[in-house]
């Protein structure tokens, strides 16, 4: 057996021993959004720590668990805290976690992020929509030998982020009068911010938006047959686009003070895509 798939298949094993739990949708949580979770019916919590062989969370702002139960009546799955690569794992650790919920039942992927925006007149405290993403900066999490019974070895990524669940998105925010940019989201490597100059780089590339995150997790789900919708909050004016400095701090403050209308955001949002023939 594929040594990656095995890992999988050991997690999901274990995880299933803790909680008999069949989602249709999955949520990742990205840095300041974990309070989202209080939205939920809880049935289960699972530590990552309890879950045998699956990478830790270690950065500030990311608890590690896995919540269970319904929102708006959806049966959910809900990252409070994700992996990231530059935290030193292997890129396929790094998607584990989307392919294990992909295992469990789930079919619809919610990604969201804290982002520095680059797109013109973007602000901190926006959320963007992600149209699209460029993720040629991080190592594909489908190099190697590809994992069949997850996906096929060339995947189409033309429309990795859905284009119903991007209309629906769209139409959820007007009706709720929330203001929602849309744009291209770029994953860097981090753990650094990135430099004025690869600012200006990305942002000649298309990109709005720029992250740690969420573009390796988008591609595992689509490769594994997922349906995938993203939304970054905008935390910062990227490097160079303002005279203030980039803190993991102001990342997370400025998170919490957008948290009520993405939390309105996406719950209708779930709602919504439980119902939808995807």
């Amino acid at each position: 057996m594929n040594p990656v798939y095995e890992k999988i298949q050991s997690c999901f094993q274990s995880l299933s021993r803790q909680a008999d739990f069949h989602p249709r949708a999955a949520i990742v949580l990205g840095s300041g959004l974990g309070d989202f979770a209080k939205q939920i019916r809880i049935e289960h919590i699972v530590d990552y720590q309890k879950i045998e062989g699956f990478p830790i969370s270690t950065v500030a702002g990311h608890e590690g668990k896995f919540i269970f139960g319904k929102l708006e009546n959806v049966p959910v799955v809900c990252m409070q805290g994700r992996i990231h690569y530059y935290e030193g794992y292997e890129i396929s650790d790094v998607v584990l976690p989307i392919r294990l919920m992909h295992l469990m039942g789930a079919r619809i992927l919610f990604l969201t992020n804290a982002a520095g925006g680059m797109g013109s007149g973007f602000e901190p405290g926006d959320l963007m929509l992600i149209e699209d993403q460029i993720a040629c900066f991080v190592p594909s999490p489908l190099r190697g030998e590809n994992i069949g019974q997850l996906g096929g070895r060339f995947p189409d990524m033309s429309e990795i982020y859905d284009l119903k669940l991007r209309k629906m998105i769209a139409d959820t925010a007007k009706e709720l009068q929330i203001p929602l940019r849309q744009g291209i989201y770029v994953q860097m490597p981090g753990p650094q911010y990135e430099t004025p100059a690869e600012v200006r780089m990305c942002r000649m590339l298309g990109a709005g938006a720029v992250g740690m995150s969420t573009a390796v997790e988008a591609i595992a789900a689509v490769h594994a047959g997922m349906k995938v919708a993203g939304i970054s909050c905008i935390t910062n004016l990227a490097a160079g686009m303002s005279e203030q400095k980039l803190s993991h701090e102001e990342v997370r403050e400025r998170a919490l003070e957008a948290e009520p209308k993405f939390r309105h955001l996406l719950s209708e949002a779930v709602r919504r895509a439980g119902g939808m023939d995807l």
